[in-house]
């Protein structure tokens, strides 16, 4: 697999593509227009659950837990993620994301698991 990278949508626009590039939330980002995301697909069904994504909160003392919840719903249901799969086998990848925190969301717990870090 090659290298997976994590950047936040908001700081997207200004940067060139140059590998497959997946939004992984389950909301478009707020205020960015589809047209000036350049993104290869839009796989909202490897987000967390909208009960799960609520719950967490983007709160990092729930994070340990969030992460656990998170793996398990990718664990029941990996058959969305089989596209960036492919192409992570094949290229480098980016997994889009919105986030503030660029530390405790569910991109860093997403490419951990396509990486096998559990």
């Amino acid at each position: 697999m090659g290298p997976i990278e994590l950047e936040r949508t908001y700081d997207k626009r200004s940067i060139k593509k140059t590998s497959p590039t997946f939004l992984i939330d389950r909301l478009w980002p707020r205020g960015i227009a589809k047209s000036d995301l350049d993104v290869d697909a839009w796989v909202k069904a490897v987000a967390p659950s909208p009960e799960l994504r609520s719950w967490f909160g983007h709160r990092a003392d729930r994070f340990v837990e969030f992460r656990q919840q998170y793996l398990a719903e990718l664990d029941a249901n990996p058959t969305p993620a089989e596209p960036i799969i492919q192409a992570a086998t094949v290229s480098s990848i980016v997994l889009l994301y919105s986030a503030k925190d660029d530390v405790h969301n569910h991109a860093v717990v997403f490419r951990d698991w396509l990486l096998g870090d559990r």
